[in-house]
């Protein structure tokens, strides 16, 4: 690549200094990529490519590059708003005429919503805010910089002329009177995702792109999952059918995860619902296919997954939330957008489209989040997805719903017989009043080397727990895991947990972040009580390992009373609490036959929140938003992460400043707001709150009970 061409035009400032020629080179690359994948006009795309950020060779936007390098501020308040792909499209007429429509959809909002914009600077905004003072302003200079940007236009084989003001005004009023048109119309906008994605990607990757584009989009050879055995009833049934769809319900350890694989015909997105289950599944698959596929493009995504990826490039790190993964391990929040049209929803669907989509343990989701995923649901249907779910403990009436969404005719269904169900029986169950009622099973279990699992539903009970174990049992190892920990010190907490090696006894206190995909299999479990499916995914941590040897034995469970008081229950429901504490047996072996029977028992209803007014896309079909526009959130996908907010302690704020991005996260902590609201955050990275280092311990985590403005170390704020 020729880079010499105006050198001194950057597109960005420091520490990249990448020039617009450079920038609009990568772009235009990357998006015939994508374009031919989509089977889309590969020369319409690229032409937006190389129109997109032209409008940066006007000095008003190198100036800004300078000041923000200089300063770190932006351009002076005095100064109008000035918006580059708005200058890019006074250069429209240089393009084929019959192309314009489809660049104007790629270029004019390739950063902002046209209307309504966050801060008000889409085309339209700034129009009805400052008329032709706009305009006139994006023509800044024109004469002087506009054959800067036609040199560079024409380095690129469009053929240029001397574009008068007058003709720049008359394209960018075509461009207007499109935007308005769009407004009137309710769609999203394919061209403008696939402009918007390639930008990211090339931006993100920068002179590294090419040795990760060749990667994308790429069909994983998944023949690793059509191993057979006897102990996997599931690896025995045919995965073929013409059905797009699939359900597949089955007892924890049949092969849920092969047999979802084996279904998938294209790229494949798996989705989990919690971060310790996909770090997981991300290290599993991964093994999986590693030999079937060398240097296959296979991410991990959600708020701290380069924390997650060992021993990779930073490239790998940055890329992982890009267009193009072969599989990707993942959480629902991460295409949640598509539903919500939050920005950049448009690139998501061109990611996603006609993917094969596999939604595990869905029933697992509260009823915000349950409802968010059937709508998910919904929209991927209508992108052409192949949507193939797996569960152990689904609700009838869940189901159901599921088969109305993607249409029974369309599903296969697949499910164990009772005599299949039968060689998954390993669990007996008791009843026990208190946790002071369960440490004479401890103490056998100890003495008898087992590994012990105790799971409590709130953070607080698994700390005062760890803490009166530590001083009962003060020579065996003993593990506390749960949300409150940083992220570096959580991740190394879960790669213990997963590897466990010991002649000895050995306790492991949790939370919920157990329950699913962690391959983890233990001897003994007591567990507050839980609605049954949250304890029944519990329960498939114990005796997990499927052998010849362990069918037909079994491993002791005990369940504690439920709580008397709503409070205490929480975050669960009592009603629910106590109609699954009466549906388990007491003394008795767990027959996975009876599952479905009491799953139903205790749902007799499920409420679905009713979500369709915070949607984009409609249960009808439609969508409700007009092209080139989007929303900046949604309420709804913030109650996804229960008001958390990041933060960091006090004596990590002094390094936190010159610490990479991965080793800032590996520092992050999430809290909920409400227990950090009176401390002071950074208006830096993520602008984390500090916390004082007392409310944290490596062995515990965050405690609440410490975290008190008076409890600041008052030496750190003379650093």
């Amino acid at each position: 690549m020729n880079n010499n061409y105006h050198e001194e035009i950057k597109a960005k400032g420091s520490p990249e200094n990448t020039s617009l020629y450079q920038h609009l080179y990568e772009v235009a690359d990357v998006s015939m990529k994508i374009a031919d994948y989509l089977n889309l006009d590969k020369e319409i795309v690229r032409h937006a490519a190389i129109l997109h950020d032209i409008g940066k060779a006007s000095p008003i936007f190198q100036k800004y590059l300078k000041e923000k390098q200089n300063s770190k501020s932006r351009l002076r308040n005095s100064d109008l708003p000035f918006r580059h792909e708005l200058a890019s499209c006074m250069f429209l007429s240089l393009f084929p005429e019959e192309e314009h429509e489809k660049l104007i959809e790629m270029v004019v909002a390739h950063h902002k919503s046209i209307y309504k914009d966050f801060r008000e600077r889409g085309i339209i905004d700034l129009f009805e805010l400052y008329e032709e003072e706009i305009i006139d302003w994006h023509l800044k200079s024109w004469e002087e910089w506009m054959p800067i940007a036609n040199e560079i236009l024409e380095s690129f084989g469009i053929k240029t002329h001397n574009i008068s003001r007058e003709e720049a005004i008359e394209n960018y009023f075509k461009v207007y009177d499109f935007c308005e048109t769009k407004l009137n119309e309710r769609a999203y906008s394919d061209w403008r995702g696939v402009l918007m994605a390639a930008d990211h990607f090339a931006s993100a990757l920068e002179d590294n792109y090419k040795e990760y584009m060749d990667r994308l989009f790429k069909t994983p050879d998944l023949s690793f999952y059509n191993r057979k055995s006897e102990l996997y009833p599931l690896s025995l049934k045919s995965a073929d059918s013409s059905k797009k769809h699939t359900i597949v319900v089955a007892s924890t350890g049949a092969g849920k995860t092969d047999f979802l694989f084996r279904r998938c015909k294209s790229r494949v997105f798996y989705t989990l619902p919690f971060q310790a289950s996909i770090n997981a599944m991300y290290s599993r698959v991964k093994a999986d296919l590693e030999k079937d596929n060398p240097g296959l493009d296979i991410r991990l995504q959600h708020a701290a997954s380069s924390v997650s990826i060992k021993d990779s490039k930073l490239e790998e790190e940055i890329i992982q939330k890009h267009v193009g993964a072969s599989v990707k391990i993942l959480t629902p929040h991460q295409i949640a957008a598509i539903a919500f049209g939050i920005k950049g929803f448009e690139a998501v669907i061109q990611d996603l489209k006609n993917c094969d989509v596999i939604l595990d343990e869905i029933h697992t989701y509260n009823k915000v989040t349950r409802s968010i995923v059937l709508k998910i649901i919904e929209v991927l249907k209508h992108i052409g997805c192949s949507v193939h779910i797996g569960t152990a403990t689904m609700p009838s009436i869940l189901y159901n719903k599921i088969l109305d969404i993607l249409g029974e005719e369309n599903v296969y269904q697949v499910k164990l017989s009772k005599e299949e169900l039968n060689e998954f029986d390993r669990h007996v169950v008791y009843k026990l009043d208190s946790w002071d009622d369960s440490y004479s099973v401890i103490d056998s279990a100890i003495s008898d080397s087992k590994k012990i699992l105790l799971v409590c539903n709130r953070i607080k009970n698994a700390q005062d727990l760890f803490r009166e174990l530590k001083d009962k049992y003060p020579n065996v190892p003993i593990l506390l895991l749960h949300s409150r920990f940083t992220r570096g010190d959580r991740k190394c907490k879960e790669d213990i947990l997963m590897n466990i090696e010991t002649d000895g006894p050995y306790i492991v206190v949790s939370t919920q972040v157990v329950e699913v995909s962690l391959d983890i299999s233990f001897d003994m479990m007591v567990t507050e009580a839980a609605p049954l499916d949250s304890l029944l995914q519990r329960f498939g941590r114990i005796n997990r390992k499927r052998s010849n040897e362990t069918i037909g034995k079994y491993k002791p469970i005990y369940v504690l009373n439920p709580p008397e008081d709503e409070k205490e229950a929480l975050p669960y429901e009592l009603d629910i609490i106590k109609k699954s504490f009466d549906e388990i047996p007491n003394g008795d072996i767990l027959h996975e036959r009876d599952v479905q029977t009491k799953i139903d028992c205790v749902y007799t209803d499920i409420n679905f929140n009713d979500i369709e007014e915070f949607s984009v896309f409609k249960s009808s079909g439609k969508w409700n938003i007009s092209p080139l526009r989007n929303n900046k959130k949604s309420c709804l996908l913030e109650l996804l992460d229960i008001d958390n907010v990041t933060c960091i302690l006090e004596s990590d704020e002094q390094e936190y400043f010159q610490l990479s991005k991965k080793e800032r996260e590996k520092r992050h902590i999430s809290l909920r707001y409400w227990m950090v609201k009176d401390f002071n955050h950074l208006d830096y990275g993520v602008h984390p709150f500090i916390v004082p280092d007392v409310a944290y311990d490596k062995d515990l985590g965050f405690d609440i009970d410490k975290c008190k403005v008076e409890n600041y170390n008052s030496s750190y704020s003379f650093l």
